[in-house]
């Protein structure tokens, strides 16, 4: 599923994404796994005969250190992904829930997510979920 993510990331925007090929080079799931600080959360299809994965949502937590601002506990969303035909059934939500929940146990007192202007409906949701802006990040091209 993670390369299902970073294949509609490409493919959106190609002159900025990388294929997934080279992104799974360089991320690995088992990094997650093997980390106490990171969370990994999945849903299942269980009405099929095989078991299908069909959403899923990765983040971590930490301590927020800056030179300007004062430190704080916070998770981070690192990624949440929803096959197409399961999307608009409350699954990003319920797998945003969760993580948040978990957060809370961890003492962050914050969350932050990183979407790319791009991203309509991340964006959409994120904002529907309470998420605003934080830092404008402004680039433009040479």
């Amino acid at each position: 599923m993670m390369r299902a993510l970073h294949e509609e990331h490409h493919l959106r925007d190609p002159d900025l994404f990388k294929e997934p090929d080279e992104v799974e080079k360089s991320k690995d799931i088992a990094t997650y796994l093997d980390d106490p600080n990171c969370l990994v959360y999945v849903v299942v299809d269980k009405q099929q005969s095989k078991r299908t994965c069909v959403a899923f949502i990765s983040g971590h937590f930490c301590e927020l250190i800056s030179t300007v601002s004062k430190p704080i506990m916070m998770g981070s969303v690192d990624e949440l992904y929803v096959k197409p035909d399961w999307r608009h059934k409350g699954l990003g939500r319920a797998l945003m829930d969760h993580l948040n929940h978990v957060f809370k146990q961890y003492g962050a007192s914050q969350v932050f997510v990183e979407v790319w202007h791009s991203n309509k409906d991340a964006v959409k949701m994120y904002q529907e979920y309470g998420f605003s802006h934080h830092i404008h990040w402004l680039r433009k091209v040479l």
